[in-house]
């Protein structure tokens, strides 16, 4: 990716050569930002392509709109999967920067909704901010699903009790930005609409210092966890084949559990 601005699909980024920030932001507002296979391979391409702009010296991560940062996967995407519980194809796990080593920091920031999938962009950003509007939660359980490589990820940037209560209470129950930020998950709480320009002002910071220092920092900040994340990883393709149910019953839990109320805390 070149310097300056540009949109593809479901990504619009834009890149700041005077200061070295770049904001990439998942632009499908009317789906909530959800990612469908043309935008996972988006993100795969252009988080390769930063590793090669020199320009670029650090990262933000965003949504387009207020109403959510991104819900996860499109729940339109149709993946087929194998036969076999030791091959289950999952199309994000390839949408986060340190899935396509990328080592410059990504900071994320977060405006409404955080859901399920986008759990794979916070769980390999660096650092995450947000305004008072965001809300946190993991639908996966009250639809059927394991929550597999998204709790695993959690569970590395929150205590364990918050991930698991997270991940097992549903959709009935949403994490507040208030709450996220007492638990550490977020590292910065703003007014509503101020969290990128936060994001920026950090991410401008962490640019104006030379970037082999930064970036062997993120590398060695990624490290300290990689081990245990990837052992945790492997059991995840047999987990989700056992407790999923099928398509057609989680589509069916999914329409019955929409109009459903949930609380905040």
């Amino acid at each position: 990716m070149g310097s300056g601005a540009g949109v593809s699909g479901g990504l619009r980024v834009a890149a700041d050569p005077a200061t070295g920030v770049a904001v990439v932001t998942l632009d499908r507002p009317d789906r909530l930002n959800a990612i469908d296979l043309a935008t996972a391979r988006e993100l795969g391409d252009r988080w390769r392509g930063l590793r090669f702009d020199d320009s670029v010296r650090a990262v933000v991560l965003t949504g387009a709109g207020e109403r959510a940062f991104c819900t996860g996967i499109d729940r339109d995407t149709r993946v087929p999967q194998p036969a076999s519980p030791y091959m289950v194809d999952d199309p994000l796990l390839g949408i986060g920067p340190k899935a396509n080593d990328l080592w410059k920091p990504v900071i994320a920031a977060v405006r409404g909704m955080a859901c399920g999938g986008a759990f794979y962009l916070l769980g390999e950003s660096d650092f995450v901010v947000a305004d008072t509007t965001a809300a946190f939660f993991d639908p996966h359980t009250g639809y059927g699903m394991v929550s597999a490589y998204e709790s695993v990820l959690m569970a590395h940037r929150m205590p364990y009790g918050e991930a698991a209560r997270m991940a097992l209470m549903g959709s009935a129950e949403r994490i507040s930005a208030r709450r996220a930020y007492e638990i550490g998950l977020v590292s910065e709480l703003t007014e509503p609409g101020g969290a990128v320009a936060a994001a920026v002002r950090c991410a401008e910071v962490i640019a104006s210092y030379p970037p082999e220092g930064v970036q062997g920092t993120v590398r060695a900040l990624w490290a300290a966890q990689e081990g245990a994340r990837a052992a945790a990883f492997a059991q995840a393709p047999q987990l989700i084949a056992l407790g999923n149910l099928p398509p057609e019953r989680q589509a069916e839990l999914f329409a019955a559990r929409r109009a459903g109320g949930h609380r905040v805390r």
